[in-house]
């Protein structure tokens, strides 16, 4: 039986966001039964078509950041979305006064902020530029208005949001279930399949995170990925020859330290 969308208490339509999250809770639980690539992270504008991607590359106004800007701050009420065009930027969370995790990276193509966009509540996270960073912000309700009107978009912008609660969902279990050097070549992987640029036989990593900042990636203390480090490199699975730099050298023996299937070529 098919579900109506959520109604308002006064019997009027809901609203996109309330829609849409209905749509995620679904989607959520059918890629949960079935199953989901665990790397396979797609920028969103590259899940659209060309059309729809060019139409929605029309709105907002764009802006650009230096490293280190803050484009989104956590707890402010701003219904914007921001689509990041060109660099990379860090997802953080407040944890306590003298705590932050972080809890995502991302790279051009993908959106931060919808959820507040989409008026369901402050923004939860801060998201800084890592680098020199161009974006366009989409002011919350010429988002709605579009996406009435590009249900294509819409339904993408509905998976999306589905494969970051499962995303969320595994890592949580993960954190239980697999100690420190599993974890960590679990994230190297999922760095290098959506990051990794090929050179001299190597995948090259510059996402220009810390040690710190993998440890609170993948809930573990910096002295733990810092040992965890050093027995991937001395492996011969990774380099790290620069600040921030990492080279996957042996991606299959890398998979197999995440306790990952290796792909049959």
């Amino acid at each position: 039986m098919r579900r109506r969308a959520p109604r308002r208490a006064s019997g009027a339509p809901a609203n996109r966001a309330e829609t849409i999250l209905a749509v995620v809770a679904e989607c959520c639980a059918v890629q949960m039964m079935h199953g989901s690539n665990p790397n396979g992270r797609t920028a969103f504008l590259d899940t659209l078509s060309p059309e729809a991607r060019a139409a929605f590359t029309r709105l907002g106004t764009r802006r650009r950041h230096a490293v280190g800007d803050v484009l989104i701050h956590e707890g402010d009420h701003v219904q914007e979305l921001v689509v990041l065009r060109e660099g990379l930027v860090k997802v953080t969370a407040r944890l306590d006064r003298d705590r932050v995790a972080l809890m995502d990276i991302r790279i051009a193509g993908d959106l931060v902020g919808e959820v507040a966009a989409l008026g369901v509540g402050p923004r939860s996270a801060t998201v800084t530029a890592c680098g020199d960073v161009v974006a366009t912000v989409i002011p919350g309700h010429e988002l709605e208005t579009f996406l009435l009107a590009h249900p294509e978009t819409s339904l993408a912008l509905s998976r999306m949001l589905c494969g970051r609660l499962c995303r969320a969902d595994r890592l949580r279990l993960e954190f239980g279930g697999y100690p420190v050097p599993v974890r960590l070549a679990r994230v190297l992987v999922e760095l290098a399949a959506t990051y990794g640029q090929p050179e001299r036989n190597s995948l090259r990593i510059e996402v220009n995170l810390s040690q710190t900042e993998f440890a609170a990636l993948i809930g573990a203390r910096t002295r733990s990925v810092h040992k965890a480090l050093g027995q991937l490199r001395d492996k011969g699975i990774i380099t790290t020859p620069g600040h921030r730099l990492t080279y996957v050298r042996d991606l299959a023996r890398l998979r197999k330290a995440a306790l990952l299937s290796v792909p049959v070529i």
